[in-house]
Order: C-alpha cells, then sequence, then structure tokens
C-alpha cells in the first residue's frame, strides 16, 4: 500500500561552513583545548584551507588579538603552493601572555576582475564594460578604507612667526590610499587614452600595495579564534648546566668521613658556568634525604654511616619539599647562591620531585596520600625490575584536590625564594589531571615561571604534558644517533609538534650514559654538543660532560660507575684544564655562536640537506633579523672514530639563494672562510675538526648580512 507523501518542509539557509569555507586551521592543539605556543618575538606560520565556489579569486588574513583583546596589524596570507588551497601568514607576537589569533577569508572581486581584464583587455572584449566595472570596484575598495584620525595642527611658536612674514613652502605628502585607488578608477574611465595604459595605470605597484593592505572584501567567513600562549623567550631558547652543588668543594679522603659542598662552595662554580654561555644551572633535590632503606654507592642496599644518599628520596625529621638539607647550609645561604647566579646573568632551576622517603614528615601527617599494600605497608616505588625502596611514590586518587593545593603551596614557596624554573622529575607517573591544575594556578599568577617534564615516556604522554601547560620536555635525543634516527626525529619535533612541544636536547644526565658516548670518547662528545646546541633552541649538560666522563657501572649499562647519584664525586677543572682534556671552551663557542645568531634560537624553520655519506649530517636554520635574515649552516661527522669524506649538495632555495648563487660562509668553530655554492666537498677528522658551523655572508640582496661581527 503506497505511503502518504509527507508535505514539504520548509527551507532554511544555516550556514555552518561559510560561503569561502576556512578548514583545518593550524597551528592548533587538540582542537583549540589547549592552546598553541611561541616566545616573545618568536615568528611562526598560520595556515588554513580557503576555497570558494567557481574560479572567482579569494583571499585570506590572520587576526592575532592581543591579551588585551586589541587586533595586531594587518596579517595577509598567501597560498603556499598554486592549486593547493593552502594559504599561510607568519605572524610575530611582541609580549607575553594570552593571544587568540583567527582565520578570516574572502571573496575578493578586484583580483577576480584583474585577472578577467588582464585576459580581455588585450584581445578586445567587452573592453569599455571590462574598464567600467574596474572603476567601480576601485571606488567600492576606496569607500571602505578607514580614514585615519586627522593629526592635531601644531602651534607656531612666536620664533617662527617673527623669522618670516610669508608663509612656509608647503610639504609634499603622498597621497592617501583611498586617493591612490580614486586616481586608478579615474584613469580607468578615462577615454583620451588606450585602453591598455588605463588598465596598466590601475596595475602600478602603488595600487597594488594598497590593495594588498585594505583588499576589499565580501561574503567574510571567520574561523574561531583558538589560544595562543605567549611566554618569554627562556621557555624556548637557553642552555642548562646540572649539577650537583654537594659534590662542589666536598673532600673526600681514604679513612675519613666525607665532607658534602655547600650552597656557598658551590657558589664559587658558577663563574665558570657562566663563562662557557650557560643561561640557567639546575640543581637536583636539595632537601632533606632520609635514612631508611637509604642507597649505598652504586645503588647498594646496605649504607654506611657515612653515606650520603639519593637526594630524590627527600624527607627526613629535618623536613621536607619546603626544607633544605642541612649539610647544604641554610634557605639564607640558598637566596645568596641565587643572588650571585643572577649577578653573573644565571638563572636556577630546581628539581621538583613529588615522592618521598619513609621519613618523610607527610608520611605519618598524611597516610592517605600514600598507596598502601595488603598487609598495611606503604608500597616503594618500582620500575621492574628496578626497585627504589628509600622512596614511596604518592597515591593522587585518595586527595587530589590536597595534593594539588600542597604542590602550589610548595612550588609558591621557592618561587618566593627567587626561582622561576623548575625541572619536574617523573611527571608521567602523575596524573595529566594534577599537572593540568598546578600548572594553570601556577601560570595563572606567575606566567613567567616556568616548567621542563623529564617525560622519558611514551610519546603519547610526552605529547599531552607538553600540551598541557608544560614549556619544555626532555625528548629521545639521547637515543637518536644515526643520519636517519636524528633526521626523522627533528622532521617530527620541528614541524609536526613544533607549536606545543619545546625539546630540551640534554647530551647526557645522571642516569642516562648512551653507549655513544661510552664507546667514541672525546669526538662523541664534541659532535653530541654541536648536534644538542645546534638543532634544538634549547640544550643542557649533567656536570663531567666537559670531561668526557664516559664509564659506565658494567657492560651495557646506560649509569655511570661511581654514579653522583649515591656519592659525591668532587672534580678537580683545574687539572682537567691544565692537561687539556676539557671541552669546556668548545662548549663556550656553542653558546656563543648561539647568542649572537638568531637562526639558532628557532625551532621551527629547520631544514636538512642532502649528503652522499650516511655518516655525515647537513642542516640548516634561518630567522628574520633586520636587513635580511641569518642562516646557519651545520655539517657533523657522526662518526668518532673515523675521518669522513662528503658531497654536501645545499637545497638552495631553503637558504634563500638561486640555485647558482656561491656566497662566503665563515665556519664559527676555526675561524676559517670558504665559498659554498650547490655542492660542497667536506673532510671531516673526529680528532681535529668533527663538525663546521657556518654562518653565511652573502652579498646577495636576497638575504640580509648575519648579527655575527
Amino acid at each position: 500500500m503506497p505511503q502518504p507523501r509527507k508535505a514539504p518542509r520548509e527551507f532554511v539557509i544555516r550556514p555552518r561552513t561559510g560561503r569561502v569555507p576556512v578548514l583545518d586551521v593550524a597551528p592548533v592543539v587538540h582542537g583549540g583545548r589547549a592552546p598553541a605556543k611561541a616566545v616573545v618575538g618568536e615568528t611562526f606560520q598560520v595556515t588554513a584551507t580557503l576555497f570558494r565556489e567557481g574560479h572567482d579569486a579569494v583571499g585570506g588574513n590572520v587576526v592575532l588579538r592581543d591579551p588585551a583583546g586589541h587586533p595586531g596589524p594587518w596579517t595577509p596570507m598567501r597560498e603556499l603552493a598554486p592549486g593547493t588551497d593552502r594559504w599561510g601568514a607568519r605572524v610575530t607576537p611582541d609580549r607575553a601572555g594570552e593571544w587568540t589569533f583567527a582565520v578570516e577569508a574572502w571573496g575578493d572581486p578586484v583580483t577576480t576582475w584583474r585577472q578577467h581584464a588582464g585576459i580581455k583587455i588585450p584581445a578586445g572584449i567587452d573592453t569599455e564594460l571590462v574598464l567600467e566595472e574596474g572603476a567601480r570596484l576601485y571606488e567600492r575598495a576606496a569607500a571602505e578604507i578607514p580614514v585615519p584620525p586627522a593629526a592635531a595642527p601644531v602651534p607656531a611658536t612666536p620664533a617662527a612667526v617673527d623669522a618670516s612674514h610669508t608663509p612656509a613652502p608647503a610639504t609634499a605628502r603622498a597621497p592617501s590610499p583611498a586617493a591612490v585607488l580614486l586616481a586608478a578608477a579615474e584613469a580607468l574611465r578615462d577615454r583620451t587614452r588606450q585602453p591598455a595604459a588605463r588598465l596598466a595605470a590601475a596595475f602600478t605597484p602603488e595600487v597594488d600595495a594598497v590593495l594588498a593592505r585594505h583588499p576589499l572584501r565580501e561574503l567574510l567567513t571567520a574561523s574561531a579564534e583558538f589560544p595562543l600562549r605567549v611566554d618569554r623567550e627562556r621557555a624556548l631558547f637557553g642552555a642548562w648546566y646540572e649539577f650537583f652543588p654537594r659534590s662542589e668543594g666536598a673532600v673526600v679522603r681514604e679513612g675519613a668521613p666525607p665532607v658534602t659542598g655547600t650552597f656557598r662552595t658551590a657558589a664559587g662554580r658558577l663563574p665558570a658556568i657562566a663563562d662557557m654561555g650557560f643561561d640557567i644551572v639546575y640543581l637536583p633535590p636539595i632537601h632533606p634525604i632520609g635514612s631508611t632503606f637509604r642507597k649505598g654507592p652504586g645503588n647498594s642496599l646496605s649504607a654506611g654511616p657515612h653515606d650520603v644518599g639519593v637526594p630524590w628520596a627527600i624527607g627526613s625529621p629535618e623536613g621536607g619539599h619546603d626544607a633544605v638539607h642541612p649539610d647544604l647550609g641554610t634557605l639564607d645561604d640558598f637566596d645568596a647562591f641565587v643572588r650571585e647566579a643572577g649577578r653573573l646573568g644565571l638563572e636556577v632551576a630546581l628539581d621538583f620531585a613529588l615522592q618521598c622517603s619513609p621519613d618523610h614528615p607527610w608520611v605519618d601527617k598524611h597516610p592517605d596520600w600514600f598507596a598502601h599494600r595488603a598487609d598495611g605497608t606503604i608500597a616503594y616505588a618500582e620500575n621492574p625490575p628496578k626497585k627504589y625502596q628509600d622512596i614511596y611514590p604518592l597515591a593522587f586518587d585518595r586527595d587530589l584536590p590536597g595534593l594539588v593545593a600542597e604542590t602550589v603551596r610548595l612550588l609558591r614557596f621557592w618561587i618566593g625564594h627567587g626561582v622561576r624554573v623548575f625541572r619536574v622529575d617523573n611527571p608521567h607517573t602523575k596524573p595529566v589531571v594534577f599537572w593540568e591544575e598546578v600548572l594553570a594556578e601556577i601560570h595563572h599568577t606567575d606566567p613567567d615561571v616556568l616548567f621542563l617534564a623529564e617525560a622519558f615516556t611514551r610519546p603519547a604522554m610526552l605529547r599531552t604534558l607538553a600540551a598541557i601547560g608544560f614549556h619544555q620536555s626532555y625528548t629521545y635525543f639521547t637515543w637518536r644517533n644515526t643520519k636517519d634516527e636524528l633526521t626523522d626525529y627533528l622532521r617530527e619535533l620541528s614541524g609536526e609538534t613544533a607549536h606545543y612541544l619545546r625539546p630540551n636536547f640534554f647530551v647526557n644526565t645522571p642516569d642516562i650514559l648512551h653507549a655513544y658516548l661510552q664507546d667514541g670518547g672525546r669526538p662523541a662528545f664534541e659532535a653530541r654538543a654541536v648536534l644538542a646546541a645546534t638543532l634544538s633552541p634549547t640544550w643542557g649538560v649533567y656536570s663531567g660532560f666537559e670531561l668526557c666522563e664516559n664509564t659506565p657501572a658494567r657492560p651495557g649499562s646506560e649509569e655511570y660507575l661511581d654514579s653522583e647519584k649515591y656519592q659525591l664525586r668532587p672534580r678537580d677543572w683545574a687539572a682537567a684544564e691544565r692537561a687539556g682534556t676539557t671541552i669546556a671552551p668548545l662548549i663556550a663557542t656553542l653558546n656563543r655562536v648561539r647568542r649572537a645568531n638568531r637562526a639558532l634560537a628557532t625551532l621551527r624553520d629547520l631544514h636538512f640537506h642532502d649528503t652522499d655519506n650516511d655518516s655525515v649530517l647537513a642542516y640548516s636554520k634561518s630567522a628574520a633579523v633586520p636587513g635580511g635574515s641569518n642562516t646557519v649552516l651545520v655539517v657533523v661527522n657522526l662518526d668518532p672514530h673515523h675521518t669522513q669524506e662528503a658531497t654536501v649538495s645545499l637545497n638552495m632555495p631553503q637558504l634563500g639563494l638561486p640555485w647558482h648563487e656561491s656566497v662566503p660562509v665563515r665556519d664559527e668553530l676555526t675561524g676559517e672562510t670558504y665559498h659554498w655554492g650547490r655542492n660542497n666537498y667536506v673532510r671531516l677528522d673526529p680528532g681535529r675538526a668533527p663538525a663546521h658551523v657556518l654562518v653565511l655572508r652573502p652579498s646577495s640582496p636576497l638575504i640580509g648580512g648575519s648579527p655575527t661581527p
């Protein structure tokens, strides 16, 4: 039996996409739930897919709003590759705070007309009609240009009046943008001139400049506004140095109790750290250390009466996370250490480790903050097969609000003592929602405080911690040593995740002595320093790296022999300098070159270049500077055992140069100057020169001069 026909429904247009769709805006993190990131003065690209029906032209622009809600300067977009409909514009926020950005797309009737006129007028098709349509479009465009407020007249002074009884000649002023377009419209209607000349008058550089700044926009579609967090520069760019204060100035003698270093003796190391060009000095936990299940040298379970213990086993009857170890001194001594670091241009970063020794005051005051086993005992930390009997981890599900409040209190306590940077230990073993709450609270009151995540974990967790508020993250750089490994990983870090994950390339840590360093000796240390310092805007070393310490606890282990985590390790820096066994001069040179070249402060503009030898890696970075751009080209021998030769084939357009160009380059490691073009021979001896760090100094107007002297 046939079904009765339904009455036709009323059709109502409910636009969702817009007449000129704006799709796939980037950079956007978690659909806009988390902000993309930049630092003050950092230039980055906003992209989107823009198109419309038919063949009419479209245009686009980025609206960047500062923390006060004021729109920034007009930022037009351009199609990144013809026919792709993918558009982009580079923007640069100029102050810290919570920004937003959006993309606007629109029909561009003037460009559409210009395309048609460029075909029809030479062919004599509808000549007068086409020219009249253009004149009307130019008039519309002129009418929509905002009129700037009139400048207040400058009153004449008596001296100026007395100087002459005749008026001063009027100063010629450039025509207003609207006047430029109206003059073009008048020229289009001027029948005393040939059509080609009338059209040419509407295509002058002056007209082009006005239309680029004040296009006639129709059918405007705007994307949602997306969040953008702009931090201070140190969130992206800096050099870190990690050392144990208790080892600096320590005295260790056979048969005598050891004497630990203090904040005051450790301050004596700060000038040398500053001389190497570091920006941040990072201290492992400085709190009282528990005695229950204290670890001895080499992670031994039987500590002697004078063994100093592991700094990450935090807490004793002398205090917890808001106290300092009495062997190091007092809070006043710590404050003096921070002041001395600041005098030398160094910031102090503290390790923030949310874990406790069995002797921590929280164990008695807040037993609900810990997980208990079936027999009623508190579970110690484990990462099978590793066991940490001296550490109790926290159980966040029992009192998450209480732990958030206490964590914020502790952070603010140390912020009050001059600490503006924290390295967070094992954040991936705590709930993401916990860090989301803590970081949001600190960022709200102290937006300049920075957090580095020690996120040696799975990619999803590493990326999520970066997205929810950590300013920087450790990465897998330590385990990327071949040409393919480095190329693939750095393309990910400088592209796919660069808008929210800022890498910190530590070349070693107290826990990680990679086999490459164990086997490669000094050349391996030099190569890794060059790679870390030039591939990432932020890099770091753990004390002893400059001495090329590379003896593992046992074959196949990444632990150091006589690890400083478990015992004092004073070093004779002066003897190493006299013997020439330190690479501190190389580190100082690398940090000097980083500060002198804006390109090395960037993450997003990294390009790899072809070499015909898998042991040789070549890459470049560029950045805009006043008067042009700064470009640094790095070539590294990845083989610490053998001299390697290669032909480096440069992608010249990626350097902003034509394919045939040849330019002078200066090697900042040796001071030598060469001329490099498309193909260049290199020979790198790991015993003498493991790398080239070349600054382009072209005479071509396509690239400005380098900022280095």
